[in-house]
């Protein structure tokens, strides 16, 4: 009888394990995910939140840190009441093992708060992900602006 529920015992804690493999969030729908954090951090105007999604060693143009990013998105909070970042057409996800690139283009707005923005400009972009601890960090950014 002992070694019968002991089998039993192991049979569901193997299928509790496969079932926790299965429900692991596919990579590009986390990528996809991390990409509208951003989106959400960057338009609820959260340097913090920028932070976090940010690897250590993040890298942007001109030799930009992560520092520099965040504190280059407060300088655009405060100099916009209301800003931006609509992504415009799908996102080209591109996986590897621990690391990805997602390419896209965003429509940045900024403005006082009245009807329409200000300030608007359409970008392309090209992010490079990596996996660190479970969670996609973004690693580098460049863009350019559209024409």
């Amino acid at each position: 009888m002992g070694t019968w529920i002991a089998k039993r015992v192991a049979l569901a804690a193997c299928a509790g394990l496969l079932l926790a493999a299965c429900s692991r969030t596919p990579p590009e729908t986390a990528l996809r995910g991390q990409v509208a954090a951003l989106q959400e951090a960057v338009e609820a105007r959260e340097p913090g939140a920028i932070r976090r999604l940010l690897s250590e060693d993040f890298i942007g143009p001109g030799g930009m840190d992560r520092e520099r990013a965040v504190r280059t998105a407060r300088l655009a909070f405060l100099r916009h009441r209301q800003v931006g970042a609509t992504v415009a057409g799908p996102l080209q996800v591109a996986l590897r093992e621990r690391d990805a690139t997602v390419s896209f283009e965003v429509a940045l707005t900024g403005g006082s708060g009245g009807l329409l923005p200000e300030v608007a400009r359409l970008y392309s972009v090209e992010t490079g992900w990596r996996l660190e601890d479970g969670d996609w960090r973004l690693l580098s950014a460049s863009w350019e602006p559209r024409l």
